[in-house]
């Protein structure tokens, strides 16, 4: 499903569906600690349901799981949903899944005492999204918003990755990024107050193949409006690139989490 959002990209549409077998295989790449921190605070534990907004092919609950909470992933992209239902049967997991925007979500009053959404609440209408999660809530819900971007300034690969992507998508907005603190969206108050604000580093591993897999699932390659040709035109310019380096690699990531509590109305 197309999609544009603002000044993301520039306002050109992507498309997350496209790079969903991409996904599926190089998207699953936050380590233990990503995981650890977000328990740690007592959240997607056992005893609680959580609803995961902006699935994709289900990261968060699969990975999760073993904490012992029960999931309910939604994703607006049907082909990001199959992937993750693929994923989820052969691992044999009990995780229910929906295709549904963040916006058109319908549930009871109560439904959840968490929801998450990664790497995607910038996509979000929050004047229609914050009321709604408040509402599905249970008392003392929590509205977890996490976002993890690569460090472009402490990583050559990276530097140079995101040149490739911008020759050949200068539309992306995606690069450059630098910690920060995720900016609490506007009404905010009116509905959650903030429980606990984090960032943290953490440096994830990957090869050749792994890192050019990573960046064809990108919202700047695979997801974009590139022609099929062009992406792989990219690939090939990227893997001359990445057959220069070590055969292995870390590029420095940090990871932001904003915990909200619903307040009582």
């Amino acid at each position: 499903m197309k999609i544009s959002c603002g000044n993301i990209d520039n306002g050109k549409e992507f498309d997350w569906g496209r790079a969903s077998g991409d996904y599926a295989r190089y998207r699953d790449i936050y380590p233990d600690e990503f995981y650890e921190k977000i328990t740690g605070l007592g959240l997607c534990v056992e005893g609680q349901k959580v609803l995961d907004l902006g699935t994709g092919t289900g990261v968060l609950p699969r990975n999760l799981y073993r904490y012992g909470a029960r999931f309910v992933g939604a994703d607006i992209s049907e082909n990001q949903i199959a992937e993750a239902r693929r994923l989820t049967r052969e691992l044999g997991m009990d995780i229910d899944y929906i295709v549904s925007s963040a916006e058109d979500l319908d549930f009871p009053d109560e439904s959840f005492d968490v929801v998450t959404a990664s790497q995607c609440y910038m996509y979000f209408e929050m004047k229609i999204v914050l009321p709604k999660l408040h509402r599905i809530l249970k008392e003392d819900g929590h509205f977890c918003i996490l976002y993890t971007a690569w460090l472009t300034d402490e990583s050559k690969i990276a530097r140079k990755t995101e040149k490739l992507v911008l020759k050949y998508n200068p539309f992306w907005t995606g690069g450059n990024s630098k910690r920060c603190h995720i900016k609490m969206p506007e009404l905010t108050d009116e509905y959650f107050s903030v429980e606990h604000d984090l960032i943290f580093d953490v440096g994830i591993p990957f090869t050749r193949e792994s890192w050019n897999g990573r960046i064809r699932a990108c919202r700047g390659i695979g997801a974009s409006s590139l022609s099929d040709r062009e992406i792989e035109t990219f690939e090939k310019e990227h893997m001359k690139f990445l057959n220069s380096v070590n055969k292995e690699f870390v590029i420095p990531h940090f990871v932001t989490l904003l915990d909200l509590k619903k307040k009582k109305r």
